[in-house]
């Protein structure tokens, strides 16, 4: 079920999500977020770790890519040293 509330944002800019969602979303305090915004639009999607379950499958996946796309080791070595500014 979608829950709908309306809330007002402070003079600091700090916008209070209502205890009803923060209650069915399992939302406390330092729950964190990013934050889309465009035109009128704002999004919070809540920050969450995968689980290990979730990370290996995530793991598996990218390794499979690297495979296909033809890639070594030694090219992700690189790629990570170019991004660090170690070339």
């Amino acid at each position: 079920m979608i829950a709908v509330a309306t809330t007002k944002m402070s003079s600091k800019g700090q916008v209070v999500i209502p205890e009803e969602l923060r209650n069915r979303m399992n939302l406390s305090a330092g729950s964190q977020f990013v934050v889309v915004g465009e035109g009128d639009v704002v999004i919070l999607k809540t920050l969450t770790v995968p689980s290990m379950k979730q990370f290996d499958r995530l793991i598996r996946k990218a390794r499979r890519q690297a495979r296909t796309a033809g890639m070594k080791p030694r090219d992700v070595e690189r790629a990570i040293a170019a991004v660090r500014g170690r070339q």
